[in-house]
Protein backbone atom coordinates (compact mmCIF):
# COMPACT_ATOMS: atom_id res chain seq x y z
CA UNK A 1 0.00 0.00 0.00
CA UNK A 2 3.01 2.50 0.76
CA UNK A 3 4.36 1.73 -2.42
CA UNK A 4 1.46 2.34 -4.45
CA UNK A 5 0.71 5.51 -2.61
CA UNK A 6 4.47 6.59 -3.30
CA UNK A 7 3.44 5.88 -6.83
CA UNK A 8 0.31 8.09 -6.66
CA UNK A 9 2.02 11.14 -5.37
CA UNK A 10 4.67 11.13 -8.21
CA UNK A 11 2.37 10.19 -11.13
CA UNK A 12 -1.10 11.53 -10.47
CA UNK A 13 -0.46 14.91 -10.28
CA UNK A 14 0.82 15.27 -13.69
CA UNK A 15 -2.24 13.11 -14.71
CA UNK A 16 -4.54 15.26 -13.51
CA UNK A 17 -3.12 18.32 -14.26
CA UNK A 18 -2.97 17.47 -18.23
CA UNK A 19 -6.49 16.38 -17.64
CA UNK A 20 -7.46 19.86 -16.56
CA UNK A 21 -6.11 21.13 -19.68
CA UNK A 22 -7.91 18.52 -21.83
CA UNK A 23 -11.29 19.14 -19.84
CA UNK A 24 -10.49 23.13 -20.26
CA UNK A 25 -10.06 22.75 -24.37
CA UNK A 26 -13.30 20.46 -24.38
CA UNK A 27 -15.45 22.44 -22.54
CA UNK A 28 -14.16 25.90 -23.87
CA UNK A 29 -13.67 27.41 -20.19
CA UNK A 30 -10.30 28.66 -21.41
CA UNK A 31 -9.28 30.30 -24.20
CA UNK A 32 -6.43 30.07 -26.80
CA UNK A 33 -5.53 33.36 -25.97
CA UNK A 34 -5.80 32.27 -22.08
CA UNK A 35 -3.54 29.43 -22.80
CA UNK A 36 -1.01 31.16 -24.75
CA UNK A 37 -0.81 33.93 -21.88
CA UNK A 38 -0.32 31.30 -19.47
CA UNK A 39 2.89 30.30 -21.38
CA UNK A 40 4.16 33.87 -21.58
CA UNK A 41 3.85 34.10 -17.89
CA UNK A 42 5.57 30.39 -17.04
CA UNK A 43 8.49 31.29 -19.52
CA UNK A 44 9.30 35.06 -18.77
CA UNK A 45 7.85 34.95 -14.35
CA UNK A 46 7.93 31.13 -12.94
CA UNK A 47 10.60 29.45 -14.96
CA UNK A 48 13.21 31.93 -14.46
CA UNK A 49 12.76 31.93 -10.54
CA UNK A 50 13.20 27.93 -11.28
CA UNK A 51 15.93 28.32 -12.79
CA UNK A 52 17.40 30.99 -9.89
CA UNK A 53 16.96 29.06 -7.48
CA UNK A 54 18.24 25.36 -8.79
CA UNK A 55 21.99 27.45 -10.30
CA UNK A 56 22.05 29.34 -7.13
CA UNK A 57 22.00 26.40 -5.14
CA UNK A 58 24.43 23.84 -6.93
CA UNK A 59 28.51 23.22 -6.19
CA UNK A 60 30.45 24.81 -8.55
CA UNK A 61 32.95 22.01 -8.87
CA UNK A 62 34.79 20.23 -11.14
CA UNK A 63 31.27 18.74 -12.19
CA UNK A 64 29.57 21.87 -12.63
CA UNK A 65 32.08 22.58 -15.83
CA UNK A 66 32.72 19.06 -17.08
CA UNK A 67 28.90 17.89 -17.01
CA UNK A 68 27.66 20.75 -18.89
CA UNK A 69 30.34 20.54 -21.33
CA UNK A 70 29.54 16.65 -22.24
CA UNK A 71 26.04 17.14 -22.41
CA UNK A 72 26.16 20.11 -25.04
CA UNK A 73 28.44 17.94 -27.05
CA UNK A 74 26.08 14.50 -26.97
CA UNK A 75 22.82 17.35 -28.15
CA UNK A 76 25.83 17.75 -30.87
CA UNK A 77 26.00 14.56 -31.79
CA UNK A 78 22.02 13.73 -31.26
CA UNK A 79 21.45 16.69 -33.69
CA UNK A 80 24.11 15.00 -36.63
CA UNK A 81 21.90 11.66 -35.81
CA UNK A 82 18.69 12.95 -36.80
CA UNK A 83 20.31 14.89 -39.99
CA UNK A 84 21.85 11.35 -41.10
CA UNK A 85 19.02 8.84 -39.85
CA UNK A 86 16.18 10.99 -41.95
CA UNK A 87 18.69 11.07 -44.91
CA UNK A 88 19.31 7.65 -44.80
CA UNK A 89 14.93 7.39 -44.88
CA UNK A 90 14.50 9.71 -47.39
CA UNK A 91 12.54 11.73 -45.33
CA UNK A 92 12.43 15.41 -47.23
CA UNK A 93 12.14 17.39 -43.87
CA UNK A 94 13.60 20.71 -43.01
CA UNK A 95 13.26 20.79 -39.41
CA UNK A 96 12.80 17.00 -38.43
CA UNK A 97 16.17 16.04 -37.68
CA UNK A 98 15.79 18.64 -34.74
CA UNK A 99 13.25 16.53 -33.19
CA UNK A 100 16.12 13.90 -32.56
CA UNK A 101 17.70 17.25 -30.25
CA UNK A 102 17.63 18.73 -26.90
CA UNK A 103 15.23 18.65 -24.18
CA UNK A 104 12.08 20.58 -23.20
CA UNK A 105 13.82 20.78 -19.65
CA UNK A 106 12.53 24.18 -18.42
CA UNK A 107 9.13 23.83 -19.54
CA UNK A 108 8.32 20.13 -18.28
CA UNK A 109 12.00 19.02 -16.89
CA UNK A 110 12.24 20.95 -13.33
CA UNK A 111 8.41 19.74 -12.50
CA UNK A 112 9.26 16.18 -13.01
CA UNK A 113 12.39 15.76 -11.61
CA UNK A 114 11.22 17.36 -8.29
CA UNK A 115 8.47 14.72 -8.29
CA UNK A 116 10.33 11.62 -9.27
CA UNK A 117 13.13 12.32 -7.01
CA UNK A 118 12.27 14.59 -4.05
CA UNK A 119 15.02 13.12 -2.12
CA UNK A 120 17.95 14.78 -4.17
CA UNK A 121 18.76 18.61 -5.28
CA UNK A 122 17.77 19.94 -8.40
CA UNK A 123 20.89 21.15 -9.25
CA UNK A 124 22.01 18.08 -9.81
CA UNK A 125 19.46 17.97 -12.87
CA UNK A 126 20.01 22.11 -13.31
CA UNK A 127 24.09 21.03 -14.15
CA UNK A 128 22.69 18.83 -17.03
CA UNK A 129 20.23 21.21 -17.93
CA UNK A 130 23.00 24.40 -18.45
CA UNK A 131 24.76 22.15 -21.55
CA UNK A 132 21.76 21.85 -23.30
CA UNK A 133 20.22 25.09 -22.36
CA UNK A 134 23.48 26.82 -23.85
CA UNK A 135 23.45 24.47 -26.69
CA UNK A 136 19.48 25.37 -27.65
CA UNK A 137 19.88 28.82 -27.15
CA UNK A 138 23.35 29.05 -29.76
CA UNK A 139 24.12 25.98 -32.46
CA UNK A 140 20.36 24.68 -32.11
CA UNK A 141 18.46 27.96 -32.78
CA UNK A 142 21.45 29.30 -35.31
CA UNK A 143 20.58 25.75 -37.44
CA UNK A 144 16.69 25.72 -36.52
CA UNK A 145 16.64 29.25 -38.23
CA UNK A 146 18.26 28.88 -41.24
CA UNK A 147 19.39 32.35 -41.40
CA UNK A 148 22.65 33.94 -40.36
CA UNK A 149 21.36 37.35 -38.77
CA UNK A 150 23.79 36.46 -35.69
CA UNK A 151 22.85 40.18 -34.23
CA UNK A 152 18.89 39.18 -33.80
CA UNK A 153 19.90 35.66 -32.07
CA UNK A 154 22.35 37.12 -29.94
CA UNK A 155 19.86 39.88 -29.28
CA UNK A 156 17.05 37.31 -28.61
CA UNK A 157 19.60 35.86 -26.16
CA UNK A 158 20.42 38.95 -24.34
CA UNK A 159 16.55 39.44 -23.86
CA UNK A 160 15.71 36.05 -22.82
CA UNK A 161 14.58 36.31 -18.96
CA UNK A 162 15.52 32.35 -18.75
CA UNK A 163 19.22 33.02 -19.74
CA UNK A 164 19.34 35.96 -17.57
CA UNK A 165 18.34 33.72 -14.18
CA UNK A 166 20.31 30.99 -15.26
CA UNK A 167 23.43 33.70 -15.32
CA UNK A 168 21.97 35.33 -12.02
CA UNK A 169 21.62 32.12 -10.45
CA UNK A 170 25.33 30.92 -11.49
CA UNK A 171 26.61 34.33 -10.12
CA UNK A 172 25.06 33.84 -6.67
CA UNK A 173 26.22 30.17 -6.44
CA UNK A 174 29.99 30.45 -7.58
CA UNK A 175 30.88 33.86 -5.35
CA UNK A 176 29.30 32.32 -2.20
CA UNK A 177 26.63 34.67 -2.23
CA UNK A 178 23.46 32.20 -1.39
CA UNK A 179 25.80 30.49 1.71
CA UNK A 180 26.15 34.20 3.02
CA UNK A 181 23.45 34.16 6.15
CA UNK A 182 20.06 34.90 5.43
CA UNK A 183 20.67 35.34 1.47
CA UNK A 184 19.79 31.33 0.59
CA UNK A 185 16.34 31.99 3.13
CA UNK A 186 15.11 35.05 1.53
CA UNK A 187 16.30 33.92 -1.46
CA UNK A 188 14.55 30.41 -1.35
CA UNK A 189 11.64 31.59 0.16
CA UNK A 190 10.93 34.01 -2.83
CA UNK A 191 12.01 31.65 -5.72
CA UNK A 192 9.51 29.00 -3.44
CA UNK A 193 6.56 30.99 -3.87
CA UNK A 194 7.05 32.56 -7.35
CA UNK A 195 7.98 29.10 -8.91
CA UNK A 196 5.38 27.31 -6.84
CA UNK A 197 2.67 27.42 -9.69
CA UNK A 198 5.18 26.35 -12.99
CA UNK A 199 4.57 22.93 -12.59
CA UNK A 200 0.57 23.03 -12.79
CA UNK A 201 0.52 25.58 -15.65
CA UNK A 202 2.79 23.72 -18.03
CA UNK A 203 1.03 20.73 -17.83
CA UNK A 204 -2.00 22.32 -18.12
CA UNK A 205 -1.09 23.84 -21.52
CA UNK A 206 0.28 20.97 -22.76
CA UNK A 207 -2.94 18.63 -21.45
CA UNK A 208 -4.89 21.56 -23.52
CA UNK A 209 -2.77 21.57 -27.04
CA UNK A 210 -3.32 17.56 -26.99
CA UNK A 211 -5.21 17.14 -29.70
CA UNK A 212 -4.45 12.93 -30.18
CA UNK A 213 -7.15 12.75 -33.19
CA UNK A 214 -5.13 15.46 -35.30
CA UNK A 215 -1.99 13.58 -35.46
CA UNK A 216 -0.77 11.65 -38.26
CA UNK A 217 0.47 8.91 -36.91
CA UNK A 218 2.81 6.93 -39.31
CA UNK A 219 4.87 9.84 -39.89
CA UNK A 220 4.78 10.64 -36.22
CA UNK A 221 5.38 7.15 -35.41
CA UNK A 222 9.00 7.40 -37.41
CA UNK A 223 10.08 10.35 -35.44
CA UNK A 224 8.92 9.07 -32.37
CA UNK A 225 11.43 5.78 -33.23
CA UNK A 226 13.97 7.81 -34.51
CA UNK A 227 13.79 9.99 -31.38
CA UNK A 228 13.83 7.54 -28.97
CA UNK A 229 16.34 5.32 -30.57
CA UNK A 230 18.72 8.46 -30.67
CA UNK A 231 18.20 9.06 -27.07
CA UNK A 232 18.94 5.33 -25.99
CA UNK A 233 22.43 6.11 -28.05
CA UNK A 234 23.02 9.11 -25.56
CA UNK A 235 21.94 7.92 -22.46
CA UNK A 236 24.21 5.08 -23.28
CA UNK A 237 27.38 7.33 -23.61
CA UNK A 238 26.12 9.06 -20.40
CA UNK A 239 26.22 6.27 -17.80
CA UNK A 240 29.60 4.90 -20.00
CA UNK A 241 31.59 7.97 -19.17
CA UNK A 242 29.55 8.40 -15.91
CA UNK A 243 30.93 5.04 -14.35
CA UNK A 244 34.68 5.56 -16.31
CA UNK A 245 35.86 8.74 -17.43
CA UNK A 246 33.85 10.70 -15.03
CA UNK A 247 33.98 8.73 -11.53
CA UNK A 248 30.33 8.85 -10.68
CA UNK A 249 29.92 12.68 -10.73
CA UNK A 250 26.61 12.88 -12.29
CA UNK A 251 23.28 12.22 -10.71
CA UNK A 252 22.51 9.02 -13.24
CA UNK A 253 18.43 9.81 -12.46
CA UNK A 254 18.91 13.12 -13.69
CA UNK A 255 20.15 11.95 -17.05
CA UNK A 256 17.42 9.27 -17.57
CA UNK A 257 14.88 11.60 -16.86
CA UNK A 258 16.25 13.72 -19.19
CA UNK A 259 16.45 11.58 -22.87
CA UNK A 260 12.80 11.17 -21.96
CA UNK A 261 11.89 14.30 -21.89
CA UNK A 262 10.39 15.51 -25.71
CA UNK A 263 12.42 17.97 -27.85
CA UNK A 264 11.93 21.75 -27.36
CA UNK A 265 8.78 23.54 -28.04
CA UNK A 266 9.99 26.17 -29.88
CA UNK A 267 10.83 23.91 -33.34
CA UNK A 268 7.65 24.61 -35.12
CA UNK A 269 8.01 28.60 -34.86
CA UNK A 270 10.72 27.77 -37.30
CA UNK A 271 8.27 26.06 -39.52
CA UNK A 272 8.90 27.71 -43.36
CA UNK A 273 5.52 25.66 -44.37
CA UNK A 274 2.35 25.52 -42.80
CA UNK A 275 1.85 21.72 -43.45
CA UNK A 276 5.36 21.23 -41.87
CA UNK A 277 4.38 23.44 -38.71
CA UNK A 278 1.23 20.80 -38.27
CA UNK A 279 3.57 17.73 -38.67
CA UNK A 280 5.98 18.97 -36.38
CA UNK A 281 3.50 20.31 -33.93
CA UNK A 282 1.82 17.22 -33.89
CA UNK A 283 4.83 15.20 -33.59
CA UNK A 284 5.71 17.61 -30.58
CA UNK A 285 2.55 16.55 -28.72
CA UNK A 286 2.46 12.59 -29.51
CA UNK A 287 6.26 12.99 -28.19
CA UNK A 288 5.09 14.82 -25.17
CA UNK A 289 2.54 12.09 -24.42
CA UNK A 290 5.33 9.31 -24.81
CA UNK A 291 7.35 11.62 -22.28
CA UNK A 292 5.10 11.51 -19.87
CA UNK A 293 4.02 7.61 -19.85
CA UNK A 294 7.92 7.16 -19.91
CA UNK A 295 7.53 8.88 -16.36
CA UNK A 296 4.76 6.81 -15.32
CA UNK A 297 6.91 4.09 -15.75
CA UNK A 298 9.94 5.36 -14.03
CA UNK A 299 7.40 6.84 -11.11
CA UNK A 300 6.33 2.93 -10.91
CA UNK A 301 9.85 1.07 -10.99
CA UNK A 302 11.58 3.52 -8.35
CA UNK A 303 8.31 3.46 -6.40
CA UNK A 304 8.43 -0.28 -6.33
CA UNK A 305 12.38 -0.44 -5.16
Amino acid sequence: MDKLITILQTALPVFLALGVGVFARRKQFLTRDSIDAMKKLVINVTLPFVLLSAFASADYNRAALVLPTMVFVLCSVALALGFVILRLCKVKSRLAPFLASGFEAGMLGYSLFVLLFPEHSVSTFAVLDLGQTLFVFTLFKILLSGKTDFRAIARDMVTSPILWAVFAGVILGVTGLYRVPNVGRLLDATCDFLSAPTGMVILLTVGYDLVLGEIPWKKTVGYIAMRLGVMAVILAVMVLLNRTVLDGMMFEGAALLMVILPPPYVIPVFADEPSERVSISSALSAMTVVSLLLFAALSIIIGLR
